[in-house]
């Protein structure tokens, strides 16, 4: 189920702001979409052009058809991880 899409993809700029507190770390277009165990592997290109992966696992199983599902819905997706922009306090 290797899914590589031609798809129009939304500029960053109109895409969903952070909660406050939280900075982007990266912003990936998902390329590539392949079955794993328990889930999916999703591979794809960030803004800053390194190769990123994320592997997803389900704690439920996932029936042949909803993975199908799944995955094209997946397959048009961008992702955009965000990080604390300041680390926690220690209880010390």
């Amino acid at each position: 189920m290797d899914i590589s899409p031609t798809r129009h993809r939304t500029p960053p700029a109109t895409q969903t702001p952070a909660r406050a507190g939280f900075e982007p770390v990266a912003t990936i277009e998902v390329e590539s979409v392949t079955p794993s165990q328990g889930g999916f592997t999703l591979t794809g290109l960030g803004s800053d052009r390194a190769a990123y992966r994320l592997d997803m696992h389900f704690d439920l199983p996932l029936d042949p058809r909803t993975r199908t599902v799944l995955g094209e819905l997946l397959s048009q997706s961008d992702l955009t991880v965000y990080r604390r922009d300041t680390p926690p306090t220690s209880s010390r």
